[in-house]
């Protein structure tokens, strides 16, 4: 998973980040808000966040504690214009894992979050099982028994999202953001990746199946011909 969420409220400044880690093979959802930034971490799984302290609806590091309180270990890379030893102790006290004051070179940056996301234990933690499927994060496999498929982002995000709902329906709105996080998909774009999903989970023989369960969404169920 190579998604991760950076909330900064400074436009071009925004912007130079995303590009340059889009430039690294890193997505970048870019919030300018720390309650946008919020719901979107608890709708959409991200492998680390960027949060800038001073941020138009608070201290980025209330935002930090607040998932900390939660039992949310997701990696937070702080920015931030104070750079006073007793700044970066607080951050790293509120459960940050890194600190890099600004201004700072785009090359040390991107060092960071690659450093920070290559820690392993977050994306053990992101491991999930449902019947004889498991959903392996960091490889982007997706296993059952000895056969395994390796998954593009949007569909690992979609089948992580179905098996930890452990078999019920998940709505197509909340399918959509975990594949596509904000941004514009085509009407049919979900629609065209269940169907390629299902078409792995035939391909490695499993007892699963998605169905569409109308006007609500897609839940993960056991075939019938499996029992």
């Amino acid at each position: 998973m190579n998604r991760i969420a950076l909330v900064e409220d400074h436009e071009r400044l925004g912007q130079l980040v995303v590009r340059a880690l889009a430039a690294a093979g890193i997505q970048t959802d870019l919030f300018a808000r720390a309650d946008q930034a919020a719901y979107a971490v608890a709708h959409a799984e991200y492998a680390l966040m960027i949060v800038d302290r001073g941020l138009p609806d608070g201290d980025g590091l209330d935002l930090v504690k607040k998932l900390r309180s939660t039992g949310n270990r997701l990696p937070c890379l702080v920015l931030t214009a104070r750079d006073a030893l007793h700044d970066r102790v607080s951050g790293l006290e509120a459960g940050a894992d890194d600190y890099l004051p600004k201004p700072f070179a785009m090359q040390e940056l991107v060092a960071r979050v690659r450093a920070l996301m290559r820690r392993p234990i977050q994306m053990q933690s992101l491991t999930a099982t449902f019947v004889d499927v498991e959903i392996r994060p960091e490889s982007r496999s997706m296993i059952c028994k000895t056969e395994s498929v390796t998954l593009p982002a949007t569909e690992l995000q979609i089948m992580l999202t179905l098996v930890r709902a452990g078999g019920q329906t998940v709505r197509r709105t909340t399918l959509e953001k975990a594949a596509w996080s904000f941004h514009d998909v085509t009407p049919n774009a979900l629609d065209v990746a269940i169907h390629r999903i299902r078409k792995k989970l035939d391909a490695i023989d499993s007892k699963l199946q998605i169905v569409n369960i109308r006007g609500q969404g897609y839940a993960l169920q056991e075939s019938q011909s499996a029992s």
